[in-house]
């Protein structure tokens, strides 16, 4: 069984749009700096809620913004090994 190639303008696109909430990482809670460039450890990039490898979709739904060392340490886990960093914990 072969998988579908995945669309990377629709990635493109998908990646324009999160960028643009500017949000903080959907793993560990914390501001990305969305200036730092790829590969320093907390510039932006797309992490898929449910990896693509553990039956997630390459959809809108499925990703959010997180570090870069955030989303390589959740790899292909559904949680991640980190403690999300709410503020609601003194």
């Amino acid at each position: 069984m072969s998988k579908a190639p995945r669309n990377t303008a629709q990635r493109d696109r998908d990646r324009d749009r999160i960028r643009r909430t500017a949000a903080a990482c959907g793993i560990c809670g914390e501001p990305i700096d969305y200036a730092l460039k790829w590969p320093e450890k907390r510039c932006f990039v797309v992490d898929h809620v449910v990896p693509l490898h553990r039956g997630g979709l390459d959809v809108i739904g499925n990703k959010q913004a997180a570090h870069n060392e955030c989303n390589s340490a959740k790899r292909a886990r559904i949680v991640a090994p980190i403690v999300r960093r709410s503020g609601s914990l003194a």
